[in-house]
């Protein structure tokens, strides 16, 4: 199944079933070759380190809730607020509950679909 859509309203909602299905490959397939994330407040990571943090994250088996509070389009850009928590666990395998207010930078590709160019879950900080 892909989670690729040419409807930004219907992003977020994509994510979070490739997400929670642990699928780190439709994971990665919804953000831009070059695109950032910044899953550590200060430490961004893009190309090949960020696919392979997505990896490393699911197979904690997180699973996550997220719902767009704004979205604003331009032409081919997206901007995304989003309220979002993951139940996971932390190193030492204790439950986790994280939690916070993504920014997003979405662009719409050749082929139409909408994918993550700048992934901040935790913009507000």
């Amino acid at each position: 199944m892909s989670h690729l859509t040419n409807d930004v309203e219907k992003h977020t909602a994509l994510y979070e079933a490739a997400f929670n299905s642990g699928d780190a490959d439709a994971v990665n397939a919804m953000y831009t070759d070059e695109a950032v994330a910044v899953w550590e407040p200060g430490r961004p990571l893009s190309g090949e380190a960020r696919k392979a943090a997505v990896k490393v994250f699911l197979a904690r088996k997180p699973k996550m809730s997220a719902k767009p509070r704004q979205s604003f389009v331009t032409g081919d850009t997206a901007l995304l607020i989003v309220d979002w928590s993951i139940a996971t666990v932390d190193d030492d395998g204790a439950p986790e509950l994280l939690t916070g207010v993504g920014v997003d930078v979405l662009r719409k590709g050749a082929d139409g679909n909408w994918r993550y160019a700048i992934d901040d879950p935790y913009g507000e900080q």
